[in-house]
């Protein structure tokens, strides 16, 4: 069978169905439940849907599988294994007597925040993967992806399990060139093309077929196989339900243009129906092969013009040790004591400010904003957190293209904090992403947008977990995705700040240890039980009493955050303070007496 499509390839263009899940949804009007459970409650239905693309000229069909993993579908790998095999049954029954290819249908699996994501995700892949294969099913279609994660894992498992495979790896692009996950076209490509075990790569979904046209017109196909399956064109919400336009013989004439650049493999994705494959077929059996459109150059060079100056990093960079405050964006319109709070920074030689992303899922003021309104009128270095919780991939890439041109070049990205329960009802978290992911995609705007101008990305790190190995080889894994320095949580104890030595010594990734100053006994107590990821000694706790008043309260919090600034400042590259209470005064004082 792969033998078949390679040879096919060579002289042909391969034409795959259509959708699988808008179509049946028509058809039966359940735009509820998954079409994947067809595979075992409407078999009829879903063999009439493969029958009718063969019969509109599909010569590749996709099972009906697609969502098909235990995540998605929220059941049991043994109640999964019945839906695979139910699929290819059906998908073997519609093509009997018939020449035509089946290609196993691979969603993405999604398991977010998940500290073993990747082996989750891929144990589930390969079982999957087995299913086919124990079925005799040696073509696989992985669609839809947002990114070349576990790409590489999977094929060289497909092909220790049959060298003799053949796999297609489809990704949905937005209409601007990136994925879902943030991720260029170009570098999804160029990622691909390292992966020796993957044989054809293409675009589904995401888009209609005039976006895939522009987005492949960009790339230079020459040898490869590549597909194309895109949407009917853009959805339209009509009474609750996700409605195309019905316009097949404009799509086939779209994908005739798009054919015509050196794709091989042409199909649709979303709302296409039998009569756009059908109007696909017929323009091909008339149409004339046309010479593919070779593109030698993906992007041309594009020159940096009045680079921002970056001091913090400058420093950073230069091995100069520096010192960065974080102040907390106001929960109202008065920005009166934070403006002031940034002079007392910007007048005591402060190399830079940070402003929290709405913490503990509290909402405060927009912390790009801020920080834009800061380094506007003190003129001083900023860094806004980014978190992953309130915005979706789109929202965060245009903060990033806002934050840019408000002259930001320094962004701190983390997951953030979930949302309370009490707020649960109200208030979803988003969670598109996950640090390593909002990483990645801020690496990627580096290269594809900013052009040499980056935006330097900060990490979190955090040195109070048991497992601290465990976060070493986190930082690790940021620093892959292009992470370029590294924030602390704030510490207390010696073991985290001897485990910071080691880190030190064993990378020179650049360090800032945090410190978060205790105001009163009870502040002691909260941010011991309360704050996520923070533990105090109980030595320091003992150093405050309820009945001592404000001025000696705040003398022993000056003390102990000097003893452990000038232990940190033996070790880190810098010192990061978050500020108690609005004191930024207090910070002053603590700095003084850690420099004295």
């Amino acid at each position: 069978m792969v033998k078949m499509i390679k040879e096919y390839l060579k002289d042909k263009v391969l034409i795959c169905d259509g959708a699988m899940g808008t179509y049946y949804s028509e058809l039966t009007g359940n735009d509820v439940s998954y079409c994947e459970f067809g595979n075992l409650n409407d078999k009829d239905t879903i063999k009439r849907i493969h029958e009718e693309y063969i019969d509109a000229g599909a010569k590749l069909i996709r099972t009906n599988t697609f969502s098909a993993n235990t995540v998605t579908l929220g059941i049991s790998r043994s109640e999964l294994k019945e839906v695979l095999e139910a699929g290819i049954n059906i998908a073997k029954e519609a093509c009997k007597n018939k020449k035509v290819f089946i290609g196993a249908s691979i969603g993405p699996i999604r398991e977010e925040n998940s500290e073993n994501e990747d082996e989750i995700i891929l144990e589930e892949y390969k079982f999957i993967i087995k299913c086919f294969l124990e079925n005799d099913i040696n073509i696989f279609i992985f669609e839809t992806f947002s990114n070349p994660s576990h790409l590489k894992e999977i094929s060289e498992y497909i092909k220790s399990k049959d060298p003799n495979s053949f796999i297609l790896t489809q990704f949905a692009v937005k209409p601007d060139g990136f994925s879902r996950d943030g991720i260029s076209v170009n570098r999804i490509v160029q990622d691909i093309k390292d992966i020796s075990q993957i044989d054809s790569y293409g675009f589904n979904c995401g888009s209609g077929p005039t976006f895939i046209y522009e987005i492949i017109k960009n790339l230079n196909l020459k040898g490869d196989i590549v597909s194309a399956l895109p949407n009917a064109g853009y959805p339209m919400l009509i009474h609750e339900r996700t409605v195309y336009t019905n316009s097949p013989d404009y799509f086939g004439k779209k994908v005739m243009e798009i054919k015509s650049l050196g794709v091989s493999i042409v199909g649709g994705c979303c709302g296409t129906k039998p009569s756009y494959i059908k109007n696909i077929s017929s323009r091909i059996d008339e149409h004339i092969q046309e010479p593919a459109i070779e593109k030698n150059d993906i992007k041309g060079h594009v020159d940096v013009v009045n680079k921002e100056e970056n001091n913090f990093i400058k420093k950073l960079n230069n091995d100069e040790f520096v010192i960065a405050i974080e102040l907390s964006a106001p929960m109202d319109t008065d920005i009166s004591k934070l403006i002031e709070g940034a002079k007392i920074c910007k007048n005591n030689g402060i190399d830079l400010v940070t402003i929290p992303d709405s913490p503990m899922s509290r909402v405060r003021a927009e912390s790009t904003i801020i920080a834009s309104k800061i380094k506007r009128e003190i003129g001083i270095d900023v860094m806004p957190h980014i978190c992953c919780r309130d915005k979706n991939t789109n929202a965060i890439r245009s903060t990033l293209l806002g934050a840019h041109i408000e002259d930001i070049r320094n962004i701190l990205a983390i997951t953030g904090d979930p949302v309370s329960d009490a707020n649960k009802v109200e208030t979803k978290s988003v969670f598109n992403l996950n640090s390593f992911k909002l990483i990645e995609l801020m690496s990627d705007t580096n290269k594809e947008v900013f052009n040499g101008d980056d935006i330097y990305i900060g990490g979190a790190l955090n040195l109070n977990v048991l497992n601290k190995e465990v976060e070493y080889n986190r930082m690790l894994k940021k620093i892959e995705k292009g992470a370029n320095f590294f924030l602390t949580q704030p510490i207390y104890d010696d073991d985290a700040i001897e485990f910071l030595r080691k880190i030190k010594e064993k990378t020179n990734v650049k360090i800032l240890g945090g410190i978060l100053p205790i105001v009163t006994y009870k502040n002691a107590q909260f941010l011991n039980n309360e704050l996520p990821g923070v533990k105090i000694p109980q030595k320091y706790i003992n150093m405050f009493s309820l009945d001592m008043s404000k001025e000696e309260a705040e003398q022993v919090g000056i003390n102990i955050s000097v003893e452990l600034g000038k232990k940190l400042k033996e070790v880190c590259d810098g010192l990061y303070f978050i500020t108690p209470f609005k004191r930024v005064n207090m910070l002053m004082k603590i700095i003084h007496g850690i420099n004295s």
